[in-house]
């Protein structure tokens, strides 16, 4: 699924346009972000892709799902 990922004033969040959906990430596997799994305030978990730790925010990536079959 396609997800915004930015920074804001109250730290990063994720935007799944499908789902009309802005949450708070409120923990991540590294502290570089990428090529693992982040948790959103919802409860989801979502495996993102492996990216330079210094990309730039905003960006939409493909995130996928964790519990979901693809």
């Amino acid at each position: 699924m396609k997800v915004l990922i930015r920074r804001g004033t109250d730290g990063l969040s994720a935007y799944v346009p499908k789902k009309d959906l802005e949450v708070s990430i409120v923990a991540q596997e590294h502290e570089s972000l990428w090529g693992g799994w982040v948790r959103l305030q919802n409860g989801w978990v979502l495996d993102l892709p492996v990216l330079a730790s210094e990309t730039p925010l905003p960006i939409t990536v493909n995130a996928r799902k964790r519990g979901e079959e693809t």
